[in-house]
C-alpha cells in the first residue's frame, strides 16, 4: 500500500474516534443520565484543559525520546481504554475527571498525526503542500462517518457511542506501529532555558498590541466553536418532546443533519484561496464571525418542518464560520512572525482557540444555560403551552411519564420538569458573536496586501 493511502487510513481513524461521541455526548448526558447543564459545560472544558499542556509535553517526548508514531499509538490505545471505562461511570463528577483523562490522551494526537504525515511524506519525497490537504480531508470524512454510524445504529444517546470510538481507537493504536518511523529529531538546544523547553516563549507575542488583540479574539471565537459542538445535536434531538415534531426526520436523524456542517467544512476549504485574494485576511476573519452570527441565528428560528431550511442553512454556514477563521488566522500568524518564532506562535494560536477559548466557552455557556435559559414546569398547562400542544396530547403525557413524573387530578406534576429555551439560547449566542464581530471590525487594524499572499499555496 502506498504511503498516501496509509496516511489516509490514519487521518480517517484519527477523527472517527472523536466524531463517534463528540456531537452526541450531550444526548447521553441530558437524555440518558439526566445530569445538569452547568456540569456538562465542564465536559467540553476538559478538551481545553488538556490542550493547554498535553501537546507541549508530548511534543517534547517526540522531539527527544520516543518515535512519534509509537507515542501516537500508545496514546490512542490508552484513549481507547478510557473510552471503554466511561459507561461504567455513575456520577457526573467522576465522568468529568474520566473525560479529562481521555482528552489528555487524545488531544495531543491531533498535532502528532500532522507531524507523522509531514515526516512520512518527506521520507517518500512527496510535496507536503500538494499531498497533505487531500490526506487531511479524509479526517473530516472519518468524523462524518462516525456520526452517521452512531446515529444509524441507534446509539446517539447510549453508552455504545463510546464503545464504537474505543474499538476504533484500539485499531488505530495498533495500526500506528506499522507507520514509517518518525525518530526524535533532538533539535532542542542543549542549553535551552526552561521557558524555551516548555514552549512558553510564545507568550512574548502578547507584548505586541496587534498580535495580542488577535489572540484575544481567537479565544472568543474558540468559545463559539464549543457552543455548537456541545449543544447542536441535543438541540435538534429535543424537538422530540414537541408532539408536532416528534416523528420528524430531524429528530430521528439529528446527528446526520449535524454532519452537514462537516460536509460544508470540506467544501469551504476550497473557496478560501479566492476569498483571501479578493478580500484579505482581516475581511475573511470578519466574514467568519458574521457566519457565526448566522449559524446561531438560524438555529434560533429553525424547526424540523417549516423551518427546516434554516437548520440546514445553519449547518452550511458552519463550514465558512469554522474554516475561514482557522485558516486565515493561521496565515495571519504565518505572515506576521519570523521563522524562528513561527511554530511557537502557531502553537499559541491553537492554545487560545482550542485551549483557553474552549474552556471559556464551555464553562460560561453551561452556567448561563442552567441559570438563565432553563425553564421549570410544575403543571401541565404551562408545559403544554411551551411544547405548543394541548394538555391532553398523548405524546406529551408519554413524555411526562418518561421523566418519571405523574399528573395529579388538578393538572399538577408530581415533580418539576426542566426544559431548555433553545430559541433564547441561540439568540444570545448570536448576539455574542455579533458583538465580537463589531469589536473586531473596529479594533483590529490590518491592511490587505495581495502580494503578501502570493507566497502561500493551498
Amino acid at each position: 500500500m502506498g504511503i498516501k493511502n496509509r496516511l489516509i487510513i490514519m487521518s480517517f481513524l484519527q477523527f472517527f474516534v472523536w466524531g463517534a461521541w463528540l456531537i452526541t455526548i450531550a444526548n447521553y448526558w441530558f437524555g440518558t443520565k439526566n445530569w445538569d447543564g452547568t456540569q456538562f459545560g465542564l465536559v467540553f472544558g476538559t478538551m481545553g484543559i488538556a490542550s493547554l499542556f498535553m501537546p507541549t509535553l508530548t511534543g517534547i517526548m517526540a522531539d527527544r525520546w520516543i518515535n512519534a508514531e509509537k507515542l501516537y499509538g500508545i496514546l490512542h490505545v490508552l484513549y481507547g481504554v478510557v473510552l471503554f471505562y466511561i459507561p461504567q461511570v455513575s456520577t457526573p463528577e467522576t465522568f468529568i475527571y474520566i473525560m479529562l483523562l481521555a482528552m489528555c490522551f487524545y488531544m495531543p494526537t491531533i498535532a502528532l498525526s500532522n507531524s507523522i504525515s509531514y515526516t512520512a511524506l518527506k521520507l517518500n519525497n512527496k510535496d507536503i503542500v500538494s499531498n497533505f490537504p487531500p490526506i487531511r480531508v479524509w479526517g473530516t470524512i472519518g468524523f462524518i462517518a462516525a456520526m452517521w454510524i452512531t446515529n444509524l445504529s441507534g446509539n446517539k444517546a447510549t453508552e455504545y457511542q463510546f464503545y464504537i470510538a474505543g474499538l476504533a481507537a484500539f485499531i488505530l493504536g495498533i495500526y500506528s506501529f506499522t507507520l514509517p518511523k518518525c525518530k526524535p529529531q533532538k533539535l532542542s538546544k542543549e542549553n535551552a532555558s526552561l521557558m524555551e523547553t516548555l514552549g512558553l516563549e510564545s507568550f512574548k507575542f502578547f507584548a505586541d498590541y496587534k498580535m495580542a488583540l488577535f489572540f484575544v479574539f481567537s479565544m472568543f471565537l474558540g468559545g463559539a466553536l464549543q457552543l455548537t459542538n456541545a449543544y447542536g445535536d441535543v438541540f435538534l434531538d429535543e424537538f422530540k418532546h414537541f408532539p408536532k415534531y416528534a416523528d420528524s426526520f430531524v429528530v430521528t436523524y439529528s446527528t446526520i443533519i449535524m454532519s452537514i456542517s462537516q460536509v460544508s467544512e470540506t467544501l469551504f476549504i476550497l473557496a478560501i484561496p479566492f476569498f483571501l485574494r479578493r478580500f484579505g485576511i482581516k475581511q475573511v476573519m470578519l466574514i467568519s464571525m458574521l457566519a457565526w452570527v448566522l449559524r446561531f441565528g438560524l438555529f434560533a428560528y429553525g424547526n424540523p418542518t417549516t423551518g427546516l431550511w434554516m437548520i440546514v442553512m445553519s449547518c452550511v454556514v458552519y463550514g465558512m464560520a469554522f474554516d475561514f477563521f482557522n485558516i486565515s488566522g493561521s496565515l495571519f500568524v504565518e505572515s506576521n512572525t519570523d521563522a524562528k518564532n513561527r511554530s511557537s506562535a502557531q502553537g499559541l494560536f491553537m492554545m487560545m482557540t482550542n485551549g483557553v477559548g474552549a474552556i471559556f466557552g464551555s464553562l460560561t455557556s453551561g452556567w448561563a444555560i442552567d441559570k438563565f435559559f432553563t425553564k421549570s414546569f410544575t403543571n401541565t398547562t404551562d408545559l403544554a403551552s411551551f411544547l405548543q400542544t394541548e394538555t391532553t396530547n398523548p405524546k406529551m403525557v408519554e413524555f411526562i411519564k418518561s421523566q418519571g413524573n405523574a399528573i395529579t387530578t388538578d393538572g399538577l406534576l408530581s415533580k418539576e420538569i426542566f426544559m431548555k429555551d433553545w430559541h433564547t439560547i441561540w439568540l444570545t449566542f448570536a448576539i455574542y458573536a455579533l458583538i465580537i464581530a463589531i469589536a473586531f471590525a473596529v479594533l483590529f487594524k490590518h491592511k490587505h496586501d495581495p502580494k503578501a499572499l502570493e507566497s502561500f499555496t493551498h
